[in-house]
């Protein structure tokens, strides 16, 4: 275990494997459950011509309510779920590479920036074949005439009407291998390299940045976790507001069929205007927020909960020292402002004496 500043970071070699890995396949998909109707939200709003369909974040999910249902809000979430994979290859990859890191740089702000990049590539390798596949799922019903692929209606046996049943994500991987081959389900892949591997790398120096500076204000007696929980949504807002320029142009790539980045960007400020960069921002921001607080509670309670059997103690007295070490620091910075007219050495054994140190 590593500290930094007052906070006790669990490292890579602390962890039980095996409960890491259970624990971590629930967490990832109660995480996606929860924030999917926000990601469905921002890709339509990204995606469509100015504000043809809706006006905004909410206004977008009433209509979708109104219109489609409750079903309407999780279209392809059955799909988005194979992401399980990529999550549990995304916490592997950063927390190998940080401790990798560790032998070279004793930063935690390199090894968080490294490892979160590194962890990036890796899911989004494995992530964009199913984001291209769920995102032309979640145009259906009131954005379909967006999409380029539509799922076939079947004819229900017994009825004369024609209606969608299961078997859409099938007939949209079909249409979309017979359209562009394997190459088309890594559409928009080099886009969401530049949107993931910078909101990744970003993330994390900011989350540890904040986790930090709300340490230092908090009182002793504030629990770590609720630090943690306020410093990642604080990180997240500040990464998703930096990296959604480049979010909006990964989503027209991949649901419009576009191949060039540099003329999908053009394109967008010609029709719209440099605003258009912000389109999805507040969806996002939410989505990432909500994503964050979970991640966060869920990711340091998933390594306090994994952590070696053989460390469990000295994991909770070295948080338990933290407390008095912060208390007795908050004591000093008081007294030192009280005794500010007293001279230095009367000052040092006043402070020396309440923190129950004997100054030589």
């Amino acid at each position: 275990m590593q500290q930094k500043g007052t906070i006790q970071i669990i490292e890579w070699e602390d962890l039980d494997k095996r409960k890491f890995y259970s624990l971590g396949v629930f967490m990832t998909l109660t995480t996606r459950a929860t924030i999917y109707p926000a990601s469905l939200i921002r890709i339509r709003l990204q995606v469509q011509k100015g504000k043809a369909l809706y006006s905004g974040t909410f206004d977008a999910f009433c209509k979708i309510l109104r219109a489609e249902g409750a079903r309407g809000l999780y279209r392809g979430f059955m799909v988005s779920t194979l992401t399980l994979i990529s999550g549990q290859a995304y916490i592997t990859t950063y927390e190998l590479v940080r401790q990798y890191v560790a032998q070279y740089s004793p930063s935690n702000t390199v090894k968080s920036v490294v490892a979160g990049g590194a962890a990036s590539l890796v899911a989004q390798t494995i992530t964009v074949p199913i984001d291209v596949v769920s995102q032309q799922l979640m145009m259906q019903g009131q954005g379909e005439h967006l999409s380029r692929f539509k799922p076939k209606p079947k004819t229900m046996l017994g009825t004369t009407t024609r209606r969608l049943v299961f078997g859409q994500s099938r007939d949209i991987t079909v249409q979309i291998f017979a359209a562009d081959g394997f190459k088309g389900f890594y559409r928009g892949y080099v886009a969401s390299l530049l949107t993931y591997i910078p909101n990744s790398a970003l993330w994390w120096p900011f989350y540890h940045l904040y986790t930090e500076q709300l340490s230092s204000l908090a009182p002793s007696e504030c629990p770590h976790l609720i630090l943690q929980a306020l410093a990642g949504p604080m990180a997240a807002a500040t990464a998703s507001t930096i990296t959604n320029p480049m979010d909006v142009v990964r989503a027209r790539v991949q649901v419009e069929g576009r191949s060039s980045l540099r003329e999908t960007f053009k394109q967008l400020l010609e029709e719209e205007g440099v605003w258009a960069l912000t389109k999805g921002l507040s969806a996002r921001i939410i989505s990432s927020m909500h994503t964050s607080v979970l991640i966060v509670v869920g990711y340091e309670t998933l390594k306090r909960l994994s952590l070696r059997d053989d460390l469990v103690d000295e994991y909770e007295a070295a948080v338990h020292l933290q407390g008095h070490q912060r208390e007795h620091c908050l004591i000093s910075e008081l007294l030192e402002q009280r005794l500010h007219v007293v001279k230095p050495q009367k000052r040092q054994k006043a402070v020396s004496k309440v923190i129950g140190y004997q100054a030589p």
